[in-house]
């Protein structure tokens, strides 16, 4: 039997999966300071009062949610291909409240079932980025999103589920 009949991959980071449960807002987004990337944990700007990426200075209780990625779209350009799409930088965006999405999985850790989810917040690198989703704790450079948990380890992309706010 082919080996990719074992495991079935994780999804486009920013997917939602099991959307009967799914709690999702339409925000808008910061244009001086927008998400980059679907699938990635967002705060309200308490200034502008609009989405923008979490990043250094944000503690796990300034995470609102997490970027959806839209459908059937797969980014600003009809060109670019799907799992590499770049969100808006202006205008409405869907943030997941609450429920499971598909997101990239950052660093050499891996994910496991039921393991805390920790965002980076300092310290960056090309593989681990501010506002990155990670499966272990890098001291005071990433925070423990405690409402938050992996479904499982990461498909050959690097791609892996969280529950969010369960």
């Amino acid at each position: 039997m082919p080996s990719f009949l074992y495991r079935m991959p994780a999804g486009i980071p920013g997917m939602l999966n099991r959307t009967e449960i799914a709690t999702v807002e339409a925000q808008i987004t910061m244009t001086s300071n927008p998400p980059t990337a679907y699938g990635i944990p967002v705060a309200i700007d308490q200034t502008a009062l609009q989405i923008r990426p979490v990043g250094a200075g944000d503690t796990a209780s300034s995470v609102y949610g997490f970027l959806v990625r839209p459908y059937p779209t797969t980014g600003i350009s009809i060109n670019e291909p799907l799992g590499t799409s770049t969100p808006s930088t202006a205008g409405t965006c869907n943030v997941m409240r609450r429920g499971y999405m598909a997101v990239k999985l950052n660093g050499a850790a891996g994910a496991t079932k039921n393991a805390p989810v920790f965002i980076r917040i300092a310290s960056p690198t090309p593989a681990k980025p501010i506002g990155g989703i990670e499966a272990t704790s890098d001291g005071a450079n990433t925070m423990a999103l405690t409402n938050a948990y992996f479904m499982g380890p990461a498909d050959a992309a690097g791609n892996t589920e969280i529950g969010f706010n369960i």
